[in-house]
């Protein structure tokens, strides 16, 4: 009966290889067509026929967040496509260099170039979105990671703040003489203002807080610059680790003033 198991596990492991690898080759292959039907140039033409005029509230909605993520996938793909096109001919055009074909080659390359720039808009089209749409959202969706971003470090700097006044409050209630109380006592009262002043500016513009929200029922806010940095990694994972790096150290930097 276990020899009977494993070796339907092992079967059901080697379909389920098989149908991944197929299923990769044939996602690559759509974009290989897709890029050589499809020049920067026409993309672009297309691109122009687009109108969107965004909210005037500036809030996102489930859909757009949706249709982000669908091209932000999509994308990808398109990426790691035109970046291996590209190594490959960088790498041709540099043995070829000083000659008519490596010419070419460099012709070509600077065209999978824009091929990788232009990716994310290439997928909008592809998905059958309005691209004008789409850059409006993404960048409703970045402003929102950035704030996340700013809020932890924000978080981090305040608790280092914290942690130095109160070591300044103890000095000042030890203080024995006049002439170092009230330097202490000029210390807290900086500390304060610089405190209030930086309160005032934490003030969360309403619709990138709706849209943070908003965007944590798929994922975490700031994540969401991990993902789009995911399209330059050589190694899936990457920018996700160090955006997770990142985080331990900020968090990290806070506990001494817990």
């Amino acid at each position: 009966m276990r020899r009977t198991f494993a070796v339907v596990l092992c079967l059901s492991l080697t379909v389920l290889l098989f149908g991944c690898k197929a299923k990769e080759a044939a996602e690559k292959a759509s974009v290989e067509k897709s890029l050589e039907e499809k020049g920067v140039t026409d993309l672009m033409e297309e691109i122009a026929n687009d109108k969107y005029t965004p909210p005037a509230d500036g809030r996102l909605t489930d859909a757009q967040v949706q249709m982000y993520l669908k091209v932000r996938e999509r994308e990808v793909k398109i990426a790691q496509v035109t970046k291996q096109q590209l190594k490959e001919q960088a790498a041709k055009a540099d043995k070829e260099k000083n000659s008519i074909a490596g010419m070419v080659d460099g012709f070509k390359a600077l065209k999978t170039a824009a091929n990788f720039v232009t990716a994310d808009l290439r997928a909008a089209k592809e998905l059958g979105y309005n691209t004008q749409e789409y850059t409006w959202v993404k960048s409703q969706i970045l402003a929102a990671s950035t704030s996340a971003m700013t809020e932890k470090m924000t978080q981090a700097v305040n608790s280092s703040f914290d942690q130095a006044y109160q070591q300044t409050k103890k000095a000042y209630d030890e203080a024995k003489d006049e002439t170092s109380k009230k330097m202490y006592g000029e210390m807290l009262a900086s500390y304060d203002k610089s405190r209030q002043e930086m309160a005032a500016k934490q003030d969360t513009d309403p619709a990138v807080a709706y849209n943070r929200q908003l965007l944590s029922k798929y994922e975490g806010a700031i994540n969401a610059w991990a993902k789009e940095w995911s399209k330059y990694e050589d190694k899936p994972g990457e920018a996700q680790k160090a955006m997770d790096d990142w985080q331990k150290s900020v968090d990290a930097s806070k506990k001494p003033a817990q």
